[in-house]
């Protein structure tokens, strides 16, 4: 008799909850987040009024059970109809107010490309257990990445992308086991890459180009084999580029770009049949290109000017199923360069400023 009575106390409770709309605690901290923020144009907070903060508040969603706030998705940028009716970007000033943790149901918060938000990121966003989706991009946003910021094991996409935010990457951000999405682009980040980045397994795209990250390309990032896009350009880091990126099975973009990386170019890179766009370009690779190609090679883009190539412009290109877009200037290359197919097609400033390379689309030889 007791359990029953218990069990029809919890099912009045939730269709309380129902009724009567969001948690009083939620709702508090909710006005108390609005509150530490200003967003003068386009009256987004306008609707965060009366008691149910389930009920039309702008990008706030609720549990229909429980009443919890499970979402807050506010941005800047996009085809909402309060942005296309007001024919401006958002635009939006204060910080992000420590009570946003006091919304322990939260699985996800986006509060993107407002562009002035400013402040750090607040440490304990770590306590949201349930959190999926953390995209903060397009801010300025300082400080550093929260060191716990591995505790959140649900996290699917980490987006801190466009901000000022600096020091390390945290060694914890290695055990978000569920993420798939991590963008830390366009930052001062600064330091090395975590040497165990393969342990994120479920990983499909890792952007953490436009920064100040130095060191080597860690090995293990070859583990991850859902991998399909990798961004490390505009950084610090040096050395050989691992062969072993060349073997993922998924990795189809490849930007090292803008870098001080050294050594040869490993010919897995060039071989991979699976890689569509891969760019070299702006490092210190020395010796021959690798002549590795053949009638599965489709590259929409592959750029390795601005280098110390030497030797000549592998003949099998010519064999390649597409070459869309080739760029091997300033480098030290020379020889004729090969005719056919990829090569009809392509400007002379594909070739320019290199030692002696002669023949269709530069001087005959």
């Amino acid at each position: 008799m007791a359990s029953f009575i218990i069990i029809v106390t919890l099912i009045l409770a939730a269709a309380s909850a129902a009724v009567n709309g969001c948690s009083p605690s939620d709702r508090a901290a909710l006005l108390s987040f609005r509150d530490a923020l200003n967003e003068p144009y386009l009256g987004v907070f306008k609707s965060w009024s009366g008691e149910n903060c389930c009920l039309n508040w702008y990008g706030v969603s609720c549990d229909s059970t429980t009443g919890r706030i499970t979402d807050i998705n506010l941005r800047g940028e996009s085809e909402d109809l309060i942005l296309e009716r007001s024919g401006r970007s958002g635009y939006m000033t204060g910080k992000i107010s420590t009570e946003i943790c006091k919304i322990d149901r939260l699985t996800s918060l986006v509060l993107a490309d407002w562009k002035a938000i400013s402040g750090g990121i607040p440490s304990c966003i770590t306590s949201l257990s349930s959190l999926r989706i953390l995209d903060l991009i397009g801010n300025r946003i300082s400080g550093e990445i929260p060191k716990d910021i591995g505790n959140l094991q649900r996290l699917t996409v980490l987006n801190l992308a466009d901000n000022a935010i600096s020091g390390a990457v945290p060694a914890s951000i290695v055990n978000l086991a569920s993420l798939k999405h991590l963008d830390l682009s366009n930052n001062m980040l600064s330091g090395e890459i975590p040497a165990d980045l393969g342990k994120l397994g479920m990983l499909s795209r890792a952007l953490l180009s436009r920064n100040q990250l130095s060191g080597s390309i860690p090995v293990s990032i070859a583990k991850i084999y859902r991998l399909a896009d990798l961004d490390l350009s505009m950084n610090r880091l040096k050395g050989p580029v691992p062969a072993e990126l060349g073997r993922m099975p998924v990795l189809s973009t490849l930007n090292l770009d803008s870098n001080s990386l050294s050594g040869q170019i490993p010919s897995t890179l060039l071989s991979n049949p699976g890689m569509g766009i891969l760019n070299l370009s702006r490092n210190g690779f020395e010796g021959t290109i690798p002549d590795v190609f053949g009638p599965k090679s489709y590259f929409m883009a592959l750029d390795m000017s601005y280098n110390s190539l030497k030797g000549r412009v592998p003949g099998s290109l010519s064999s390649a199923k597409y070459i869309g877009h080739l760029d091997l200037s300033h480098n030290h290359l020379c020889g004729s360069i090969p005719m056919g197919s990829p090569f009809d097609h392509l400007e002379a400033s594909s070739f320019s400023n290199n030692d002696c390379l002669c023949g269709n689309p530069l001087k005959t030889c």
